[in-house]
């Protein structure tokens, strides 16, 4: 790890203070010196054929998807990435995570608890320090029934009581009979797979959760229920990266958001920024507050041409 990005555990930051390429919240600290999560300069670009040549003659290009990206979570915060479907937000996640396509061409550096990583300490760390709720509910396995992939499997048995009771604690959090456990991932209802997905990422005490649209097919109450518990889990230390493209939730528990539009982030700013347009830099950022109901709810009309 460079001195760029050690810090001392002791400095504080004042709300909206720059450096390291990001802003930080009132409540922003680095437990150990660093970052929970730093990315820097991140780029994805895939390699392609052009779609628009014949078949025999398309030569290959590289597309640009996300282009360098800088942002950070600290210990004790939620950072929400807000911008619309399609604009790379999931594509970021993964490349959080360490998921990458074979087509994948990664630049840019990322940092956890201060140590540089590249994809397969990464994939190492998913499930065993960050943990993804993911967007899609087929990443459930098919084959197992739903209890077990909550508790997982291959742990000895002197844990697997206290994993049992773990899992009952969160399927009760999140209003699931203990029938559930039993049944399998076809049998379930969208918002019943989207709260397993959240137990799955809640079972083993991570330091940072990676939230990909966890509410969409959850009812308002456990929308809010789930984001409280995201809330709770920073206040105790840990940190949020929260994918949404619902602004109005994520507003209520973030500490600090960034706008995604078109694979950059054009804006970082405060939550109080979304007070008003004339505090919003971005005419992006200022189309979503637009869009917010309780707005005038034009949305993108608001982006000059």
């Amino acid at each position: 790890m460079s001195d760029k990005n050690s810090l001392s555990h002791s400095q504080s930051h004042t709300d909206q203070e720059f450096h390291h390429h990001h802003l930080h919240a009132s409540n922003s600290h680095h437990e150990h010196g660093a970052h929970l999560l730093q990315v820097e300069h991140l780029s994805v670009a895939f390699e392609m054929y052009d779609e628009d040549a014949s078949f025999f003659q398309a030569k290959k290009r590289m597309v640009n998807v996300i282009s360098d990206v800088n942002i950070a979570v600290h210990a004790g915060e939620i950072v929400a990435v807000v911008g619309a479907s399609g604009s790379g937000k999931s594509l970021l996640a993964d490349t959080i995570l360490g998921i990458y396509e074979p087509n994948a061409q990664v630049s840019g550096t990322i940092w956890y608890e201060g140590i540089e990583q590249d994809a397969r300490s990464l994939s190492q760390l998913r499930g065993h320090g960050i943990s993804l709720v993911p967007q899609g509910v087929a990443s459930l396995d098919p084959l197992m029934c739903v209890g077990k992939q909550v508790e997982g499997f291959g742990h000895p048995q002197s844990t697997r009581q206290a994993r049992k009771k773990r899992r009952r604690e969160l399927f009760s959090r999140y209003g699931l009979e203990e029938s559930v456990a039993a049944l399998y991932p076809h049998q379930l209802s969208g918002g019943m797979a989207r709260r397993i997905l959240l137990c799955c990422a809640l079972m083993d005490d991570p330091r940072l959760i990676v939230a990909d649209e966890p509410t969409p097919g959850l009812d308002l109450e456990l929308a809010e229920q789930a984001l409280s518990d995201f809330r709770d889990f920073a206040n105790q230390g840990g940190g949020v990266m929260l994918i949404t493209h619902d602004i109005e939730l994520a507003l209520h528990v973030a500490d600090r958001v960034a706008v995604f539009y078109e694979g950059s982030i054009v804006e970082e700013t405060a939550v109080s920024a979304f007070s008003s347009p004339e505090l919003l830099e971005h005419e992006y950022s200022r189309a979503l507050w637009h869009a917010l109901p309780e707005h005038d709810f034009v949305g993108e009309a608001h982006i000059s041409a």
